[in-house]
């Protein structure tokens, strides 16, 4: 997964979690803000009752009763006003019920005394409890209402500035890692960016890549250099064994020991000439404007290698359609990758076994060509080595050089082609070939 596509899930969770704990926290939210300001609204309106009375006397309600007791309408608020002969200090907001009238109802009540010239009097004031909790609902989807209009908000605003901030992230994969063939060509640009820690990945990238082509470089040089200079004296010493077999004094033993070195040089000798072919292969040395039918062309091998099918009495079919031409390729090149892939389906297949050889076009429109054996197949643990040079399998039984496979790589990096293998051990193998879509005429 992206690390945009983690941020993104992350960010999301995390507004989600705070919705889900804010829903199930906001009932008793509201329920506090309510309480306390009915509180306070009890409050000052105690501080209004004995501002009156400081004021106008206690007579302003009293108005020569014992007592004073008012309500509103539908009663949901009530005052009452009375002497307190306890002279008991009282203050308090409680819940409690009250008969008003014929009617019994749940208040919330202040009851506060205090003292007006010297003489005490108790005040209650009282709020129905309906009528405090009946927009608790309202509130309660008005604070849902505007939560998530800040987190819808704030999830934009996250999402906006993530795909800002690791956008130069997103450059540096695409400039430095998406699509890029090694050897790795033309010169790198810097990816602009005030985040000190993709600047220094972006300028590590470049360096590393720099230091593996100058490596590669002269790895490629070595290779082809010792290639070509072993090719002389291979060529002398074979001459001078040709020689030696040539004359009549040589004995038979001495005769056998020179045909055995003539056969060490010989491998010796297509073990150069192959790295030499790869080496030329890598330095661009061969030119890529053929168009190439792949019928015609694995028929062109098939009747190469009819010989060696014959030998262990090997079926291969070929299915591919003549309708397919592929352009700007090396047709000697592209014989050579089919050769050594039908070769080792040959050589590393059982007896009165079968190669067959199928195309069609993928989901994204590129041309495969499949080639499948039922061979002794390839362990797993090498499945992810068999193109590496010199690299044998683990049930080749030391046949041949490890350098086939290696040629094919090369040639399928150098025509950008992909190369996929699938193997199961004594069922066979399956090579699957894959040409983009524009190189088909």
């Amino acid at each position: 997964m992206k690390l945009s596509s983690k941020l993104i899930l992350f960010i999301t969770g995390s507004k989600l979690a705070i919705v889900l704990l804010f829903i199930i926290s906001l009932p008793f939210l509201v329920d506090g803000i309510v309480s306390e300001y009915t509180n306070y609204s009890l409050r000052r309106q105690q501080d209004k009752v004995i501002s009156i009375v400081n004021k106008k006397g206690i007579n302003y309600y009293l108005q020569g009763d014992d007592s004073f007791g008012s309500y509103t309408m539908l009663k949901e608020e009530y005052i009452a006003l009375e002497p307190d002969s306890q002279n008991l200090y009282i203050d308090t907001i409680k819940v409690a019920q009250r008969l008003v009238e014929t009617d019994t109802l749940t208040y919330k009540i202040l009851i506060h005394t205090f003292k007006y010239k010297d003489k005490n009097y108790l005040l209650e004031i009282g709020k129905t409890v309906s009528s405090i909790n009946q927009y608790n609902k309202s509130l309660q989807r008005i604070a849902l209402y505007v939560l998530m209009g800040l987190i819808a908000l704030t999830i934009i605003i996250d999402l906006v500035f993530t795909r800002v901030l690791i956008r130069p992230l997103g450059k540096i994969i695409e400039s430095k890692l998406v699509n890029r063939k090694f050897p790795f060509k033309g010169q790198s640009v810097p990816v602009k960016t005030s985040t000190q820690d993709f600047k220094y990945l972006d300028e590590s990238l470049i360096n590393l890549m720099d230091q593996i082509n100058i490596d590669f470089e002269k790895e490629r040089e070595f290779t082809a250099n010792a290639s070509h200079e072993l090719m002389t004296p291979i060529s002398i010493l074979q001459n001078k064994m040709e020689n030696l077999l040539a004359d009549d004094q040589v004995t038979e033993d001495v005769a056998m020991s020179i045909v055995g070195m003539m056969k060490t040089l010989d491998r010796l000798k297509k073990i150069s000439s192959s790295l030499l072919f790869i080496s030329r292969i890598e330095n661009d040395q061969f030119v890529k404007l053929a168009s190439v039918k792949p019928a015609d062309l694995l028929e062109d091998i098939k009747e190469e290698i009819r010989h060696r099918l014959e030998d262990k009495s090997l079926t291969l079919t070929i299915d591919v359609t003549d309708k397919v031409t592929l352009k700007n390729v090396n047709h000697d090149l592209l014989f050579q990758l089919f050769y050594n892939l039908i070769n080792n389906a040959i050589k590393y297949n059982v007896e009165q076994g079968s190669v067959a050889l199928t195309d069609a076009f993928n989901k994204q429109g590129n041309y495969t060509i499949v080639i499948k054996d039922t061979g002794i197949g390839i362990a797993p643990e090498d499945i992810d080595f068999i193109f590496d040079r010199f690299r044998k399998t683990n049930l080749s039984e030391n046949v041949g050089y490890g350098l086939g496979l290696s040629i094919v790589k090369s040639i399928a990096v150098y025509h950008n082609i992909d190369i996929k293998v699938a193997s199961v051990v004594k069922k066979g193998s399956t090579f699957t070939i894959t040409f983009p879509k524009n190189m088909l005429v």
